[in-house]
């Protein structure tokens, strides 16, 4: 098993598993991008009718703990797929997005807000 903080790692485990099972004729780019929004729906089915100090509680939960990290995987999993199909190198990624949230974002008005960036003062 690859290393758990190493997305690399985690890359060519995904893709081994995938092609040992020779699912990749399955994976376009359209089949991955509607597979992680199901797995995202399950995520979300986890906080279905409950309030928010229930939602908060679920790491607490042995069982509702390990039903979070199988889904957060899950959605991990089809997102490493898509940007494998796509060429996207998921780390330069976000850290370019990162880059342009900061603008959008900039922490003088942002800070303590939940205002959308056109909406900030």
């Amino acid at each position: 098993m690859p290393e758990a903080n190493d997305l690399a790692a985690v890359r060519a485990a995904v893709l081994a598993f995938r092609d040992a099972r020779d699912w990749r004729q399955f994976h376009s780019l359209k089949n991955l991008i509607v597979s992680l929004n199901l797995e995202a729906a399950e995520l979300l089915e986890l906080t279905q009718w409950r309030r928010d100090e229930e939602v908060e509680a679920l790491p607490a939960d042995p069982v509702q703990a390990e039903a979070l990290a199988d889904e957060c995987a899950d959605v991990l999993l089809y997102l490493i797929l898509i940007a494998e199909q796509a060429g996207i190198d998921l780390c330069a990624a976000a850290q370019a997005k990162l880059v342009k949230n900061a603008a959008k974002y900039p922490v003088a008005k942002a800070r303590g807000s939940r205002e959308k960036y056109t909406r900030l003062g």
